[in-house]
């Protein structure tokens, strides 16, 4: 609303202005125009008609006019003698009559450098007679304009000047340049400047609400950058605690909550899904062997690579309860039943393999006995979602079906894994596995035929290696472009070991 204000504002200002100072233009040019006129009045009655009526009416036009009776001044004289009183009054026109060529009664005229210039120009023919000689000039405060003009000699002027004793030369000709008449005008810039009342008042007055807008604008930015830097802070903050947050979470329940997917309730959905459960064989019998801080580092260690391997395959973890791991497949994201329990599945042998090197390299850091790890999988419908109090939730599932990934693990070979019949239906395509004996598991009234996945080392699409694992022994052989020399180490270090082991187990004598 200000600025449309403003808008309308300005051009009534201006237009007011300018009405004003039209005004003021032609009340000084009235005013000047009148003195003038009343100066060369009261020439004209005093030189004129005063010393034509002392004569009884008779009068001689001559440039000595004073110095006779009933004598009126001649052109010559009367512009000379105007330009004495022309601008004595106060008004800003001056006016001067000069030449360089003065009769001899009469004393030499002082040209300034612009009269000088002036009168050359005529007299070259450089400057048309017939055209003004202008010049600008002034301070700061005050503007200045000047105009000559020639005086061109006629036959009357030329036919007198040539005869007259006192002339400075007597070979004149019609249309010769005699001299110069001389305006002068000048006006102070500071009266012009206040003739624009309305428009500084306008600008006065928008110079103030400028000045109160920075100010807000200044105010505002000012708090505008606080609340930028609490914003920045907070954000900071917020970000770091997400991360940190995030640790406890898995990937997918850290998204969907702070993408706003899922609330913060207690709410649970029954879904079915694809169990994984992991335990560490003789965990306790372990942490006996080895030092707390020793005992930490490789459980960290193995949870790191196993989390690892979870997250590459879209895991969600649940938790870890002592040295096992819960995870499961289907919730928050799923691609279907069949594709959670393969998924699962693969993610399985991946982590058991990964054990085989983690086991090599924890035997070379001293570690006799490193981790071996039983798994069981299981897929069917548990309730999945926010269990707790309104003030501490935790995300997990429980069900039958969970516990029975739990006791599927627990019949596992250490670095086997089992899965049940109902997840081996969905990936029997794709995996090799032997029923083992059925078991009962409370809360679930069917026999449950567990499944023991077969090649769990191996690739079965690579007929060429050799695999087997037990407690203390560890086997891989890759045939495929095995080299003789390669061969015959094997070989020698298989003997070797045959031999000492029947040395072991020979009785003693």
């Amino acid at each position: 609303m200000t600025v449309v204000l403003a808008l309308v504002l300005l051009p009534a200002a201006v237009w007011l202005d300018l009405r004003h100072l039209s005004n003021e233009a032609l009340m000084r040019q009235a005013t000047d125009f009148n003195s003038v006129i009343s100066e060369i009045r009261s020439y004209y009655a005093v030189n004129v008609v005063g010393r034509i009526q002392q004569n009884n009416g008779q009068s001689v036009a001559a440039h000595n006019y004073e110095e006779i009776a009933g004598g009126i001044p001649i052109p010559a004289t009367l512009s000379i003698e105007l330009g004495s009183i022309v601008g004595t009054n106060g008004n800003k026109i001056r006016y001067r009559f000069v030449s360089d060529e003065v009769f001899e009664s009469r004393s030499s005229h002082n040209l300034d450098a612009f009269e000088i210039s002036a009168l050359a120009k005529f007299r070259s023919g450089v400057n048309p007679k017939n055209e003004a000689i202008t010049e600008i000039s002034g301070s700061l405060l005050n503007r200045q304009v000047r105009m000559a003009v020639p005086v061109i000699m006629g036959q009357s002027c030329v036919a007198c000047h040539n005869r007259h004793p006192e002339s400075p030369k007597n070979d004149w000709k019609v249309g010769d340049v005699r001299g110069i008449q001389a305006i002068t005008i000048s006006q102070p810039l500071a009266a012009n400047i206040l003739s624009f009342k309305y428009l500084l008042a306008y600008l006065f007055g928008a110079g103030l609400v400028g000045i109160a807008f920075i100010a807000m604008q200044w105010r505002q930015a000012r708090q505008f950058l606080q609340i930028n830097n609490d914003l920045e802070e907070a954000n900071s903050f917020l970000a770091a605690m997400s991360l940190k947050i995030s640790k406890y979470l898995s990937p997918q329940v850290y998204k969907s909550i702070f993408s706003g997917e899922r609330d913060a309730v207690i709410s649970t959905e029954r879904k079915k899904l694809t169990i994984f459960f992991s335990d560490i064989k003789d965990f306790t019998v372990t942490t006996e062997r080895l030092q707390p801080e020793e005992l930490t580092r490789l459980l960290n260690e193995y949870f790191t690579e196993m989390t690892k391997i979870a997250q590459e395959h879209g895991a969600t973890v649940d938790k870890f309860i002592g040295d096992a791991i819960l995870a499961f497949f289907g919730d928050p994201e799923t691609k279907g039943a069949a594709e959670d329990a393969r998924a699962c599945l693969e993610m399985a042998i991946a982590m058991q393999r990964r054990m085989v090197e983690l086991c090599d390299e924890w035997r070379r850091r001293g570690i006799e006995n490193p981790f071996q790890v039983r798994m069981g999988i299981n897929t069917g419908y548990c309730n999945v979602g926010n269990f707790g109090s309104a003030d501490r939730m935790d995300y997990t599932i429980i069900g039958a079906e969970a516990n029975l990934a739990a006791r599927l693990q627990s019949i596992a070979e250490p670095g086997g894994i089992v899965v049940s019949y109902e997840t081996f239906a969905l990936v029997e395509d794709v995996v090799k596995a032997h029923p083992l004996e059925p078991i009962t598991l409370k809360g679930i009234s069917r026999e449950v035929v567990p499944y023991a996945v077969e090649d769990v080392y191996t690739d079965s699409r690579r007929e060429d290696v050799l695999e087997q694992n037990t407690n203390r022994f560890h086997l891989r052989v890759d045939f495929g472009g095995l080299e003789v020399r390669e061969g015959k180490e094997i070989e020698v270090a298989l003997k070797s070991a045959l031999d000492e082991l029947s040395r072991r187990r020979a009785p003693s004598t």
